[in-house]
């Protein structure tokens, strides 16, 4: 079974993480930064962190817009996202993913390895094709058979 994708990104500023979830309606959920090594880029220099220590959740609608205005330069980055709604709690593992309310969790590491965990299946498949159309590399799913994670975190 099917349960998401990975894949390798531009290791450059851009905005690769409204261009990764642009399939999917980031308005419909309620996200979950846990810790983040990511900074936004003014005039082609690092500047503020991309999500500030004191930010635990962000509505979908203000993340879509955040990522969209911005240029940033992502090292780590873990997102949860949530139905609007539900409590925001962090899951470490496949299991605790797959018994919570949380529907996706994107992770970014070493500014280049993308790994995207999804309960939709349809997304799934909406999410490989997206990443294909960016010209993103070594595209693939996440199965039950290959999947190696421990934990679904970056650190």
């Amino acid at each position: 079974m099917k349960r998401g994708i990975s894949f390798e990104i531009p290791n450059k500023y851009g905005s690769f993480l409204g261009e990764i979830v642009k399939p999917i309606d980031m308005t419909e959920l309620h996200w979950r930064v846990e810790d983040a090594e990511s900074y936004l880029v003014v005039k082609d220099q690092l500047a503020d962190e991309l999500f500030p220590k004191h930010l635990n959740g962000i509505t979908g609608m203000g993340l879509k817009e955040y990522l969209e205005k911005n240029r940033y330069y992502l090292i780590f980055t873990d997102l949860k996202a949530f139905p609007n709604g539900e409590i925001l709690k962090n899951v470490e593992t496949y299991e605790e993913f797959v018994n919570s309310t949380c529907q996706l969790v994107l992770l970014i590491a070493d500014s280049a390895y993308a790994t995207i965990y999804c309960k939709e299946k349809e997304h799934i498949e909406w999410l490989y094709q997206n990443a294909e159309s960016l010209g993103f590399k070594n595209i693939q799913y996440i199965t039950d058979e290959n999947d190696t994670r421990i934990k679904l975190s970056v650190w």
